[in-house]
């Protein structure tokens, strides 16, 4: 079976691309992922099965060999910095909260973009 690196998966449309050990780009969809697995990181070590399908090669029952580090910890933020983070990422969150008590969600782009945040907290709160 062949073998290479995620190059990018976006969990919210469902699909990335994996690059081969020999440097091609192969179409990963979510349904060649595990049932029950998390979405793949960038640079996470892959094997999968090979079909051509109709734009290109396609990735087949694909399965993670090896996740890439994580963040370490030598390379997180000083905590000072993270506190500021955080609490104006809570009194962003507190003004959310407020329209969503009025029964208005963020706007699409909005939203978006808040989600974003929220994740490289946790990430980096999780390193």
């Amino acid at each position: 079976m062949p073998t290479g690196k995620v190059r990018f998966y976006d969990e919210e449309k469902g699909f990335g691309f994996i690059t081969t050990d020999d440097g091609q780009d192969v179409f990963l969809h979510a349904t060649a992922l595990p049932q029950g697995a998390s979405a793949p990181k960038p640079g996470s070590r892959v094997e999968f099965g090979v079909a051509d399908g109709k734009r290109g090669l396609q990735a087949l029952s694909v399965r993670v060999l090896e996740a890439p580090p994580s963040l370490s910890k030598a390379k997180r933020k000083p905590a000072d910095d993270m506190a500021v983070i955080v609490e104006d990422l809570v009194a962003l969150l507190d003004g959310i909260g407020g329209d969503l008590r009025r029964g208005r969600y963020p706007s699409g782009g909005h939203a978006k973009k808040v989600a974003a945040v929220l994740r490289r907290v946790a990430d980096e709160l999780d390193a």
